[in-house]
């Protein structure tokens, strides 16, 4: 039946429930507070009479008359009247009574025991005597002598005391009513916000969206940070973790310990910015955003896009377009040579077009020159034979040292250090220039370095040019991008290595890359710098 019911409704009984106990409870132990304080009241009133009694001359003296009773028993039944209470009775010290609201009981034993009071001892406590059941008190008499000669009893009927009782129940009842209807329609406004406030969903409404939003915050392809106003970090998804390479408990961190600076100054930007960032050595398309709900700000969303495969495409597509226009321009001039030996064979010139043939030489080869036998790793052979090839085609020279060394060490890091110091170089000479290569092995790892005649690199930028976003390069220009020496940098740290770099011997800039025999990761992408 609860499972039937809305969450509103059950909302409304539960606090409903609640309030109805607390009043309960409160009217149980008002009631009790009441019926003490009015017993409290009539006990003192009580042990006041019964010491005026008990130390009244006229009475004390009395006991020593023939008939006590004579004088005593009007002066109780005008103490009794004068103090409202039931009765006021005087004993000796057998208990025989001297005094009693019916005049009958004279001269009998009380049908209590009066022993408590004869020891010298005060009683106080409910008993039930010829009266009746009445809340009585007990003190003994004493003479001038301070022997105990009797007893002095005063009590009141309990069905006196539970008749005040009634008298303010009423009032009690209507205030404890007054609270019962406050904490009802109190019950109903919380149930009523609290429906409101989750979009008037059940609980299984709710979880349903709650494990729909988890399943797509976590699914998608894309990593997503959420930050609250103060900075935090208040949600990061599976993939956000991996292109950070972020820890589990990056919830409630500030957003520098968890995205890293350049990101981080995006999200304390206000607006939409949309930015390609260098997270460790992977490309990211960074967007970030105000995250509003009902029109008010509550913190920013920044959306990564990996793009490493992307920008490795882009320079590929700029190599290939190069090695096509080269390719071009070979097959251009090899017609012009078909041509020119199609014409020395139609005249019968034989002997020139053998001569022509041997003045051709290799020009049209993919490597004019073999590369060094001491370059075994197939990757770097297959790149600097490509490159070569691009070179020459622009009118640059690439000499590789005839005694470098490279083995495979199971790894594509030497591709791409190669790689961007090889391009960097060509679009600094752009034509009629030089490029030295040379790699080696040695017990710490391996070194390329690469030095060309182009212009140089000014004092001033030789730190620079290693941060993520500074280039030279033509940016219409596909893959050109900046990132280029800010990656060969992480890729020889992330080596344990080093990358420098000073001017040439041939005028120039020469980089020197150390790369450590053993990879300090086995996963170089997504590697947090």
């Amino acid at each position: 039946m609860i499972q039937s019911m809305s969450l509103r409704t059950q909302l409304f009984f539960l606090q409903l429930f609640i309030v109805l106990i607390v009043v309960l409870v409160a009217g149980s132990v008002a009631i009790r507070l009441q019926e003490q304080q009015i017993r409290d009241a009539y006990q003192a009133r009580m042990v006041g009479v019964a010491q005026s009694v008990a130390e009244l001359p006229a009475i004390v003296d009395a006991f020593d008359d023939s008939d006590p009773s004579a004088t005593i028993q009007p002066i109780a039944e005008l103490i009794s009247e004068a103090a409202n209470v039931t009765y006021v009775v005087v004993t000796d010290d057998t208990g025989v009574r001297y005094s009693h609201p019916n005049p009958a009981m004279i001269g009998h034993v009380t049908s209590t025991d009066p022993s408590i009071a004869l020891s010298g001892a005060t009683y106080v406590g409910t008993q039930t005597g010829t009266l009746g059941e009445t809340w009585r008190v007990k003190l003994p008499i004493y003479d001038e002598s301070r022997v105990i000669i009797g007893m002095a009893s005063v009590g009141i009927l309990e069905q006196t005391l539970r008749a005040d009782l009634y008298k303010v129940l009423p009032e009690l009842v209507i205030w404890l009513l007054g609270a019962a209807l406050v904490g009802t329609a109190g019950a109903t406004m919380i149930s009523r916000m609290v429906w409101r406030r989750i979009h008037r969903l059940e609980p299984e409404e709710i979880a349903s969206l709650l494990e729909t939003r988890e399943a797509m915050l976590h699914g998608i392809g894309e990593g997503l940070v959420a930050v609250d106003a103060a900075g935090s970090v208040a949600l990061v998804n599976d993939e956000a973790r991996r292109l950070l390479g972020a820890d589990d408990d990056s919830v409630g961190r500030p957003a520098t310990d968890v995205v890293g600076a350049e990101l981080a100054r995006m999200l304390a930007e206000s607006g939409e910015s949309d930015e390609t960032v260098l997270v460790g050595e992977r490309v990211l398309l960074a967007r970030s955003n105000d995250a509003a709900v009902d029109g008010r700000l509550v913190g920013r969303v920044l959306i990564l896009r990996d793009r490493t495969e992307l920008h490795q495409l882009l320079q590929d597509l700029d190599g290939a377009r190069d090695v096509t226009q080269a390719l071009r321009a070979q097959a251009h001039e090899f017609a012009n040579k078909m041509h020119v030996i199609s014409g020395l064979i139609e005249l019968g010139r034989t002997e020139q077009v053998v001569d022509f043939i041997t003045r051709a030489g290799h020009g049209g080869s993919v490597l004019s020159r073999a590369l060094s036998p001491g370059i075994t790793d197939p990757d770097v052979a297959s790149l600097l034979m490509a490159k070569s090839t691009i070179a020459a085609e622009k009118g640059i020279n690439l000499v590789i040292d005839e005694n470098s060394t490279l083995a495979p060490d199971g790894t594509t890091d030497p591709v791409t250090v190669l790689g961007n110091l090889i391009d960097n170089a060509m679009e600094a000479i752009g034509s009629d220039g030089t490029i030295h290569v040379r790699l080696s092995e040695e017990g710490t790892g391996a070194t390329i370095v690469v030095s060309d005649d182009g212009p140089g690199i000014k004092e001033k930028d030789r730190v620079r040019i290693f941060e993520a976003g500074q280039s030279t390069r033509d940016a219409s220009r596909p893959g050109a991008r900046g990132f280029g020496l800010a990656l060969v940098q992480r890729v020889a740290v992330r080596r344990t290595g080093f990358v420098t770099s000073k001017p040439s011997q041939h005028g120039g800039a020469t980089f020197t890359v150390l790369l450590a025999a053993v990879p300090s990761s086995p996963d170089p992408i997504g590697t947090a710098s």
